[in-house]
């Protein structure tokens, strides 16, 4: 069965990643968004492939929660960094469970 929450997840990553570069012409965001969804859509195809192999889905979702939970500490501003961080919580405590399953 194809991992459509983490599909979404993906295109979020990346539709945020676009949205810093239009609103803010920030090319780091651009760059990052890009990466990073691209790296969970791949991520999300493995675990669609086989519900066992979550390793780089849940490698993603750490390193967002790491990177955007910081950015949002220093900020405290819920958009994007807060929003990011809370997705990427729930993704890797999904991912998470998966793996220990």
């Amino acid at each position: 069965m194809a991992d459509f929450v983490g599909y979404a997840y993906a295109v979020v990553v990346f539709l945020g990643g676009l949205i810093g570069y239009v609103k803010a012409g920030s090319v780091a965001s651009l760059a990052s968004g890009a990466a990073f969804g691209v790296a969970a859509a791949y991520g999300a195809k493995l675990v669609s492939t086989n519900p066992k192999n979550v390793t780089l889905a849940l490698a993603v979702s750490v390193a967002l929660l790491l990177v955007m939970g910081f950015r949002f500490s220093k900020s405290g501003k819920f958009m994007p960094a807060g929003l990011v961080s809370l997705l990427s919580l729930v993704m890797t405590i999904r991912y998470g469970i998966r793996l220990i399953q």
